[in-house]
């Protein structure tokens, strides 16, 4: 069994794009686009960069996508049509849209896809001040990029301590779920990361996000579908009763008749939740 990114029409919806302010009298900085920049060595380690107008190294704020796939397909484009209304609906924001490597043909076990997303954000707070954007970020991500958007939240701190952590979906504690009654989970995790809790533990036990929570972790927002096939909920609710048990802001909302992605109102309404939560903890 794969977890494979369904998150179809994610961000259908937008509002209207707010006009950049020109306090200081000179012209803004204009908006700049950048398709498929290097991060690393590997074919896969790229992302596309999404600079809005007027930004700062003060006030523009940065929101990272992590597209899912089992960690062993799915693309960034799964999150590009979404891009323009992100714009819109945010427009002070950039936006940071990564490739990692992905466990194809016994190459990149798990935890490579980790790493990449550690080193993209390394990247750009290397150049941050060329891209003119502050250290207000935040990370969100589907399934598979849901597990690694709590990860680095959670694990890291550097080289940006984030605002805010979306989890669609996301997987957060591996050990358990390979352990389900049900095969298909431990034939996936096998084959991402090479071994079994029992024959390295520690791996194992590295890779889980719950796991890495602290007090001090970042606000964070958990999103599952009640009828989702491939991650069960119980991923996103023992995160939200660990933060809730440290006194960690977290809001989770079910969907109960959703799986693995959802549309129509769903959507509107997880759109909406992600504003509301953005606007609140990334300032």
């Amino acid at each position: 069994m794969r977890i494979i990114f369904l998150f179809t029409g994610l961000f259908l919806f937008a509002a209207c794009k707010k006009p950049a302010n020109n306090t200081a009298g000179t012209p803004p900085v204009a908006a700049s686009s950048m398709m498929d920049v290097s991060y690393g060595t590997n074919a896969k380690q790229k992302m596309d960069i999404y600079l809005p107008a007027g930004r700062s190294t003060t006030s523009t704020k940065l929101l990272f996508l992590i597209h899912g796939g089992g960690w062993n397909e799915g693309d960034k484009a799964d999150f590009t049509a979404s891009v323009a209304t992100l714009q819109s609906r945010f427009p002070d924001y950039a936006f940071i849209n990564i490739n990692y490597r992905l466990v194809v043909n016994g190459q990149n076990f798990f935890p490579a896809q980790e790493n990449d997303v550690k080193a993209a954000a390394e990247f750009i707070f290397n150049k941050k001040e060329e891209y003119q954007v502050s250290d207000k970020w935040a990370f969100l991500g589907a399934s598979a990029g849901g597990h690694l958007a709590l990860l680095q939240s959670y694990k890291y701190s550097s080289p940006v301590k984030p605002k805010a952590v979306i989890s669609f979906f996301g997987p957060s504690d591996l050990i358990s779920l390979y352990n389900l009654p049900n095969p298909a989970y431990a034939f996936l995790l096998l084959g991402v990361t090479g071994t079994t809790p029992a024959l390295n533990p520690a791996l194992y036990q590295q890779s889980g996000p719950v796991n890495f929570i602290t007090a001090q972790s970042p606000p964070t927002l958990l999103l599952h579908g009640g009828a989702d096939p491939l991650v069960p909920p119980v991923q996103s609710t023992i995160v939200r009763d660990k933060l809730q048990s440290l006194g960690v802001a977290n809001q989770y909302v079910f969907y109960p008749n959703a799986g693995h992605g959802w549309a129509g109102a769903d959507l509107l309404d997880s759109f909406d939740k992600i504003a509301a939560f953005l606007k609140i903890y990334v300032n």
